[in-house]
């Protein structure tokens, strides 16, 4: 046995002395010293000695075992050394050069625009009101004097979770929400901008999640001159101070008498162009002096106090703010279009 252990001893320092790469080092590490390796086979036999035979051929088996582990153990690290120098020369790097720039955020378009036309109303001394965009059927519509089952609730298709509780289609429940929160308090003067939710079809001018500002005043006295000369200083400060509006008579269930907003053609400036279809003239939002069943919903008594609302959809204002032609560029998350804006 004492000759197969120095036999074996030869043959492993020859084998590893061949060694050139780190996975044929393990594959020997495991044939020579491994539970089944060729070590272990001959220590099998140690049964058969006697007792003065077996300490002499242990002690051997101890010095064959040693002399092949601090072989693998020098190869070991010179592998390790080689590796470590070959990721340094791959993975250099020079301090020298300069740094790579990261790239910063931006204000995304309809941002920008809501936040713009939020000034223009804060400076008018009105609050920003907001309310949930899952509603109640009750505030959504009945409150806004759309009782079940009137014709005017197939004007917004809506996204009805169950029978009662929806996807809000326009953010005016949060002039009912503020003004019973106001408890008769007056002047009431609110902003509600927010998502809302119609089930259109996605197309140039249409989308089925889009942004909604409402404004709403009530309070004694409150008169159609008043919300005429509201919406003509917006739209001044929004497109410049020599855009004038007009009203053209209109229907809404929340609000009588009720009114269509143009705007002169910031394009044209009014003479008439592809933009404005040769008509001078563009439709930005929708209005009226606010209906006596609302303001009573609302926790207001219609014989004490008058009030006006508005509401604008953000798309629309910034489609024709940025001269765009497609409602989908805003959503499409394409960084060439929205680095125009950084800009602006």
């Amino acid at each position: 046995m004492k000759e197969r252990l120095e036999g074996l001893r030869v043959e492993a320092l020859e084998r590893l002395k061949e060694v050139s790469d780190p996975n044929a080092l393990s594959e020997l590490k495991v044939h020579y010293l491994g539970k089944k390796g060729q070590l272990t086979e001959i220590l099998r036999g140690m049964g058969a000695l006697s007792a003065e035979e077996r300490p002499v051929i242990g002690q051997v088996a101890n010095d064959v075992r040693g002399a092949i582990e601090a072989v693998i153990a020098e190869k070991q690290e010179a592998f390790d050394r080689e590796e470590t120098a070959r990721r340094l020369r791959s993975e250099t790097i020079d301090v020298t050069l300069p740094g790579k720039k990261r790239a910063e955020g931006l204000i995304h378009p309809l941002t920008k625009v809501t936040q713009e036309i939020e000034d223009v109303f804060l400076g008018m001394g009105y609050e920003i009101a907001e309310g949930p965009e899952v509603e109640t059927d009750f505030f959504n519509f009945e409150a806004l004097n759309l009782p079940k089952n009137h014709p005017a609730r197939d004007m917004q298709d809506s996204f009805y979770l169950t029978d009662e509780i929806l996807l809000r289609t326009h953010t005016s429940p949060v002039q009912i929400r503020a003004m019973r929160a106001a408890n008769g308090r007056t002047p009431l003067k609110i902003i509600c901008p927010g998502k809302v939710y119609r089930r259109d079809d996605d197309d140039a001018t249409h989308s089925f999640m889009f942004h909604q500002i409402e404004g709403l005043v009530v309070g004694p006295n409150i008169r159609m001159s008043d919300l005429k000369g509201t919406l003509l200083q917006f739209v001044q400060a929004m497109y410049g101070k020599n855009t004038q509006i007009r009203l053209r008579p209109s229907f809404f269930p929340f609000t009588e008498p009720s009114a269509e907003v143009d705007v002169t053609c910031a394009q044209c400036g009014g003479s008439g162009c592809r933009m404005c279809k040769h008509t001078g003239w563009i439709e930005i939002l929708g209005c009226g002096m606010v209906h006596p069943k609302v303001l009573e919903y609302g926790g207001y008594d219609p014989k004490e106090v008058t009030g006006f609302a508005f509401g604008m959809g953000v798309e629309r204002i910034a489609l024709l703010k940025y001269d765009i032609d497609d409602i989908r560029h805003f959503y499409n998350n394409d960084l060439r279009f929205l680095g125009q804006f950084a800009r602006m």
